[in-house]
């Protein structure tokens, strides 16, 4: 009787309930009944409408035999769910999928890792199916947040500790693959959700033994690596996650990146951070890399009072994202890019010139150097970016951050600059000025352009050959430099390097092409502002050999670039102002200097005589050259460039032959076609405001004439009479300047006028008589000092510079108008 009762119970119970009990044995050893297996499905595919009630009861099954811990029938039932999955593909499944979700969720929260992985395992193979319509109502938070916390395990089983990490980092692969195929993608990429996957994976990447710190792309990991290493398989989920971001919710996914390198310290060292923002610049799409530089640029900002060490960290992040996204799209970011590094560079000045005010004794000077070296890693490291980022800009965006760096530079005297440097000082200026200049190099590095004046216009010429005039060698040789990459469209600066005799300058291979109209144009326009710059650059106490290398440069790069045959005969009268300002040496500089302008206008003179290929002209300068080797080695670089080279007393014993001299030159290029008429007229450079801003002695002040009247002076019966008297009234009002700036704007206004307006013969023919005057003026002072002195005690003396030459009795002098303009 009580079997019968329990058959006819069994029959009365709902044929979906009696299917799903029959693919359970009776030992779970034995696993599914495969026979049973395939009556339920053939019954859910049949009747969809029980497929919900199907999932219900397995639900029901599964969760007692979970609190149970039976095992077996667990990995029975999720079998058996697994294949219904696969089976079933209409608009009924999605009840069972609630169900099936439900026990996914319940093995999930078990705390037996093989029921985790279980659960895991099944939720991927649902996450592969695709659905015929998307669910509007369904949600992943808890999958998220249990997937995310599986990856922090810390089982203390270290196997299975790593199973159940590659477990919650499937499973998070599994979400994202499901979330963004649904109609409803979006909800993945909030905040909530974001904040717990990207530090999921990034924590379990960290356990990569070696870090790809190379330029490519990140290498694709294999399969077996992606099924058993924690860290690759992490690797290839965040780039799969950043891969299907789009331009919404693209910072939502990034981040999470700055906040787990701030939390875990990861900024100093930096090989980790490097290698996460490698994977995101190759792995997002190329059009969206300027919201990763943007989100860099936000982060250096909200740490820009951190560590030096931590800055740097991510300016070098900053950098590689630049190197990878100056490939593809830059967007509207460069200005910005440029004025936020700009921006920490004058910082990161500033806390070197705050810490080195105030470093004490003792320890703490120690300290101080360690910041200050730390600070110089910030700096370096913000030049890199700025010279990388410019160097891949096209050529039209480039000349602007030229302008916009440019604009940077303080010079003294001056508030044109748009940097705030009124916490630096002069140290801190010197400083910023030298860094602006370095990111300035760095930029200009490979620019070609098809005409000077598009490298250099007067809007950049300008406020660039400024800080040539500052009292700063290394300012200077940095603006020479930047000349030089502008100047140099063919390459030939390398064959240049080092200022030496070249034998024949053919076996260089310089690279020249026919000089264009607009390259004239910019020479009859700038020229004489190349030549004063390079003029007075030659003259600074302070240059050291690597300036007479770039002047050299300078000279011999407009020759190459520039020069047609009134800019070479420009040149030539430059080299030889250079020669005589080294005689006369009106501004006192030490004999080194002298003779390094001497070798610097030998090596000038050597290359352009074989540039133009004038023989006369070259066989004038290879005849001095030897002589000078001969004579006085001294003038040549190969000699005064060397270490402890033997110096002269002085100059003015030296034989004319030792000199390079005009007449010969204008002999030689005369008898060639060149114009020669300008070489009689010595180059004086044009005196400018630049002077006063650089803090520089103006040019009309390194020449003063001084009268000596001593007692019971006699005139000379051998010297003409016409005398003018020099009174104390005359001596007072030329000593008594006050007043006179008026009259010296005016005089130099008409000056101005005048050579603008005024015919050009007009105005050479007035040079060329000034220019005669001088010369015979100059020829009388370089005589007068190898005679002996007159005998009568009343005397002139006429000082240039620091340099004294007694003349005839004063009573006899006549004191020409000597004003050259």
């Amino acid at each position: 009787m009580p079997t019968r009762v329990y058959c006819c119970c069994s029959a009365l119970r709902p044929r979906y309930k009696r299917l799903v009990d029959n693919i359970f044995p009776e030992d779970p050893k034995d696993g599914l009944v495969k026979a049973d297996m395939e009556k339920l499905t053939f019954y859910a595919v049949s009747a969809p409408e029980k497929l919900d009630r199907i999932g219900s009861y397995l639900a029901e099954r599964l969760s007692r035999d979970v609190v149970r811990h039976r095992s077996g029938y667990v990995l029975i039932a999720m079998e058996a769910l697994d294949q219904l999955l696969m089976a079933c593909h209409s608009q009924s499944i999605k009840p069972f999928v609630e169900s099936f979700l439900h026990m996914v969720a319940k093995l999930l929260e078990s705390g037996e890792p093989k029921l985790q992985v279980l659960g895991t395992n099944s939720f991927v193979k649902f996450a592969n199916i695709e659905e015929d319509t998307p669910s509007y109502h369904r949600r992943y938070d808890f999958f998220v947040s249990r997937f995310s916390a599986m990856c922090h395990s810390c089982h203390t089983d270290p196997e299975t500790r790593t199973e159940i990490r590659i477990a919650g980092i499937r499973g998070i692969q599994g979400v994202v693959r499901k979330t963004v195929n649904d109609e409803l993608r979006a909800t993945i990429w909030e905040p909530q959700h974001m904040d717990k996957i990207v530090p999921s994976l990034l924590f379990n990447m960290q356990k990569t033994e070696e870090v790809d710190s190379r330029i490519g792309p990140p290498p694709s990991p294999s399969a077996t690596d992606k099924e058993e290493n924690p860290a690759v398989l992490a690797e290839n989920c965040f780039r799969e996650l950043l891969g299907r971001a789009t331009f919404g919710n693209m910072n939502n996914a990034v981040r999470p990146v700055f906040a787990h390198l701030d939390h875990h310290k990861l900024w100093d060292p930096n090989e980790f951070a490097v290698h996460c923002f490698k994977i995101i610049m190759y792995s997002i799409q190329a059009q969206y890399s300027h919201h990763v530089i943007q989100e860099i640029l936000g982060h250096l900002d909200a740490r820009k009072k951190d560590s030096p060490r931590v800055r740097a960290g991510i300016i070098q992040v900053l950098l590689e994202a630049v190197a990878i996204a100056a490939k593809g799209s830059i967007g509207p970011t460069v200005l910005e890019v440029f004025n936020t590094l700009l921006k920490h560079l004058r910082l990161s000045v500033e806390f070197e010139a705050n810490d080195l005010q105030g470093g004490s004794s003792g320890s703490a000077n120690f300290n101080t150097s360690s910041k200050d070296n730390d600070e110089k890693i910030v700096q370096n490291a913000i030049i890199q970016t700025i010279g990388f980022f410019g160097s891949n800009l096209p050529d039209y965006q480039r000349s602007e951050i030229m302008m916009f760096i440019m604009g940077k530079v303080p010079v003294f005297g001056t508030s044109t600059h748009t940097l705030d440097i009124s916490q630096l000082g002069d140290l801190g200026t010197r400083r910023i000025q030298i860094m602006l200049l370095r990111s300035l190099l760095m930029v200009t590095s490979g620019y070609k352009a098809k005409t000077i004046v598009t490298a250099l216009p007067g809007s950049f010429l300008d406020p660039l050959l400024s800080p040539s005039l500052m009292e700063d060698y290394e300012l200077r040789q940095l603006v020479l430099e930047v000349m030089h990459n502008l100047m140099d469209r063919h390459d030939n600066r390398a064959k240049l390097r080092g200022i030496r005799i070249i034998p024949d300058v053919a076996d260089l291979k310089i690279k020249r092409e026919k000089i264009c109209r607009q390259d004239t144009s910019f020479m009859k326009k700038n020229g004489q502002q190349l030549y004063r710059h390079i003029y007075l650059g030659c003259k600074e106490e302070d240059n050291v050999q690597k300036n007479y290398e770039l002047l050299y440069t300078s000279l011999a790069l407009i020759t190459i670039e520039l020069a047609n045959e009134e800019v070479v005969i420009d040149l030539i009268r430059l080299a030889i102002a250079l020669q005589d300002s080294a005689i006369i040496n009106e501004d006192n500089l030490p004999m080194f200097h002298r003779c390094g302008i001497m070798a610097l206008v030998a090596a000038y003179l050597n290359f352009v005589s074989q540039m133009i290929a004038v023989p006369a002209f070259c066989q004038h300068v290879s005849k001095v050259i030897e002589i000078r080797t001969m004579e006085a080695p001294y003038f040549l670089p190969e000699h005064i460039f060397r270490d402890k080279c033997m110096l002269p007393k002085s100059l003015e014993k030296h034989d004319k032959n030792v000199y390079f001299l005009t007449n010969k030159i204008a002999e030689s290029l005369g008898g060639s076609g060149y114009s020669v008429e300008r070489l009689s007229v010595p180059y004086v450079p044009q005196v400018t405001d630049e002077d006063r801003l650089s803090r520089r002695k103006s040019i009309v002040d390194t020449v003063s004439i001084q009268v000596d009247i001593l007692p019971n002076s006699i005139p000379s019966d051998d010297v003409v009479s016409n005398t003018e008297e020099i009174t104390f009234e005359a001596l007072k009002k030329a000593i008594d300047t006050s007043g006179m700036e008026e009259q010296e704007k005016e005089k130099r206004r008409l000056v101005i006028e005048k050579f603008q307006k005024a015919p050009f013969e007009e105005i050479a023919a007035q040079c060329e008589s000034k220019a005669n005057l001088l010369h015979d003026r100059l020829a009388q002072i370089l005589e007068l000092t190898i005679r002996p002195p007159p005998s009568p005690s009343g005397t002139l003396t006429i000082t240039s510079g620091h340099t004294q030459y007694q003349s005839v009795p004063v009573y006899e002098m006549k004191f020409p108008d000597l004003c050259v303009y």
